[in-house]
């Protein structure tokens, strides 16, 4: 990666999304287009960057992230100007579980943020990078789409939908010889501020540590990272337990 980056953040806000760029920054000369939903926190964070790293190169937009319309007229229109050389697509909310379940409003907003919305913009972005044969797609996913379980199954259930367009997009990427690629990012419980109000948050994974394997794993171009990298065998293991008693195990 020696010439300047054009990198396309998608989420921009996420604590995730923000350690990524701090290093892509640190690391790289690039350009980093930031994109969120709160104009406000757009530019507390565009600030903090610019201290961080005073010659960065930073652009800012704020989207209806549940507009598809918005979404394709937005890429489209990037696309006209420049070529993005890796997009990351990191938002998300954690919803409440036993609220999602006596709320249906609640359980289609999370649904739609989770899942639906990141499709759009993967879908989108795929098309170009496909017609210009050039680019790195990441999406983070989520170790809890590997297995449904009561404490967090809405939450992983979009996550699943993530995964297995992921399947689907790099399936269709090598049937095609494309060069682009996808990478499907699933981190495990990681320190953010979606995680801040959980128990145990001394257990949860420290987010430049994260924010390290992703950046690595785009630049290799690894299909799936699951970060730290010892949730790659837990969730194997959970994955193989048979139902009988699966069910009995309260996680």
């Amino acid at each position: 990666m020696s010439q300047k980056l054009k990198i396309l953040i998608v989420g921009g806000t996420s604590t995730i999304a923000e350690h990524c760029a701090r290093q892509w920054l640190k690391q790289y000369d690039c350009e980093i287009i930031l994109c969120g939903r709160n104009p406000e926190k757009l530019q507390r964070l565009c600030q903090d960057l610019k201290v961080r790293y005073p010659k960065a190169e930073l652009q800012l937009k704020t989207l209806d992230f549940l507009d598809a319309h918005a979404i394709e007229q937005y890429i489209n229109t990037l696309y006209q100007h420049s070529i993005i050389d890796i997009a990351l697509i990191a938002h998300g909310v954690l919803p409440n579980q036993e609220q999602c379940q006596t709320d249906l409003k609640l359980c289609q907003q999370a649904m739609q943020i989770n899942a639906i919305s990141p499709l759009l913009f993967a879908e989108t972005i795929a098309k170009h990078m496909i017609e210009n044969n050039h680019g790195k797609l990441a999406v983070i996913g989520s170790v809890a789409g590997d297995r449904g379980r009561r404490s967090n199954y809405i939450y992983g259930a979009a996550k699943a939908m993530i995964d297995k367009y992921m399947q689907g997009l790099q399936h269709r990427l090598a049937l095609s010889h494309s060069v682009v690629q996808a990478i499907l990012i699933k981190p495990g419980p990681t320190a953010t501020a979606m995680t801040a109000e959980l128990a145990h948050t001394a257990q949860l994974a420290p987010v430049e540590d994260v924010a390290k394997d992703i950046i690595e794993a785009i630049e290799v171009g690894k299909p799936i990272l699951y970060t730290p990298s010892k949730w790659r065998l837990i969730m194997l293991i959970i994955r193989h337990i048979p139902f009988f008693l699966f069910k009995k195990i309260d996680i």
